[in-house]
């Protein structure tokens, strides 16, 4: 198998983070999303909604979509568990990975589409929107330091996918210069712990 992934972009590295914790290791196909080679002809084929990353099987079949992808291989090596161990847990992991998605990585992400010059020719901008979910972006990560107040990692005691997706969203709020402010403790405690794993630098 083959993943088709950018080394630049937020969603690839969440694959690579959760490879490195499994301990696996998987053939890269790099593709430029700077020159829109994920919006050819070629890669659409692979992908039709263009992005990135995709996972090629060796049946010949592509998976995409990033926890679509962190499932198929927690599946086949459920050790270490990133998704959840029962049925109980699973659903803890999965609702507070999904928070981080929506409440997090998102409003982060629409800042970088809505504001940043690489998309700017390529999707239409709204900056005045872009601003606001720089200002919800940050108003959530007051949210998530009250939550760390109790606990080491997002969904509990254990590191799961939920810690991956919250650890790429706040790297990935740099470029648009969104920080985690010198009063949310709890916040830098957890991000200087998970930020220390040797899969961060996946």
């Amino acid at each position: 198998m083959k993943l088709h992934e950018s080394a630049a972009a937020p969603n690839p590295r969440r694959v690579r983070i959760f490879l490195a914790e499994k301990g696996i290791e998987v053939p890269t196909v790099q593709v430029d999303i700077g020159k829109a080679e994920n919006r050819k002809p070629a890669f659409l084929a692979k992908n039709p909604m263009g992005g990135v990353p995709v996972l090629e099987l060796d049946d010949g079949s592509f998976l995409a979509e990033t926890v679509a992808i962190c499932r198929y291989f927690e599946g086949l090596q459920p050790d270490p568990p990133l998704m959840g161990t029962d049925a109980r847990d699973r659903a803890f992991v999965e609702m507070w990975n999904r928070r981080m998605e929506f409440e997090i990585a998102l409003p982060i992400m629409q800042s970088f589409r809505n504001t940043h010059d690489f998309f700017k020719g390529r999707i239409p901008q709204v900056p005045e929107y872009g601003a606001v979910c720089k200002a919800a972006a940050c108003k959530r990560m007051e949210w998530l330091d009250g939550e760390l107040a109790g606990r080491p990692f997002i969904a509990g005691d254990r590191y799961t996918i939920a810690d991956i997706t919250a650890l790429v969203g706040i790297d990935f709020g740099r470029v648009t210069q969104i920080r985690i402010q010198p009063e949310l403790e709890n916040l830098q405690r957890w991000h200087d712990a998970v930020a220390s794993r040797p899969s961060a630098k996946a």
